[in-house]
């Protein structure tokens, strides 16, 4: 069997297909920037609010991760789910646990996401917050029902991550509830 050579020059479906490529690849620039005037039109016009780019990441995920609360708002006016993992088996919920970002932290919470989700590695949100000592993100995590005393599949709890990469300040906040 042949593998099939590249279309001709001029190939209107080729150029096509690099057309809808470069738009796909604004559309995420849109969420990384927080472009949320951009994406509203978009979404608006019937862009799926839940599309996701080739390492699973939501255009939520981007938004969330990259402390765009206004894009990650109007996200989720039109759909988004702020429950849906990326590959690495992370929320939207996580990224901004682990950048430390209290407002979207709480938008996310607010629309939906749960405290305790956790991906097939069975980290939570908690867990990132503890690791990279974020303890405004822990508390809120804690106070909207994370279970401190959960593990990963591992083993590992919120307060072992935090010991081990040598966060003091939430290692200390769980181990007060531990």
């Amino acid at each position: 069997m042949q593998a099939s050579s590249p279309a001709p020059a001029g190939n209107k479906a080729a150029e096509l297909d690099e057309a809808t490529l470069e738009w796909v690849r604004k559309v995420f620039q849109h969420a990384r920037g927080g472009e949320a005037e951009a994406l509203g039109a978009l979404l608006a016009q019937g862009l799926p609010p839940n599309l996701r780019n080739e390492r699973g990441d939501s255009l939520l995920m981007l938004a969330s991760y990259h402390g765009h609360l206004d894009a990650a708002r109007v996200l989720l006016e039109h759909g988004a789910d702020p429950e849906l993992l990326n590959d690495a088996g992370q929320t939207p919920l996580h990224g901004a646990a682990f950048k430390g970002d209290l407002a979207v932290a709480t938008l996310l919470l607010d629309r939906g996401a749960r405290p305790d989700s956790a991906g097939p590695g069975g980290k939570t949100a908690l867990m990132f917050a503890a690791m990279f000592n974020r303890v405004e993100i822990a508390r809120l995590l804690i106070e909207r029902g994370a279970d401190p005393r959960a593990v990963d599949a591992d083993g590992v709890s919120a307060l072992d991550a935090a010991r081990r990469m040598g966060a003091p300040d939430t290692a200390a906040l769980l181990a007060q509830l531990a």
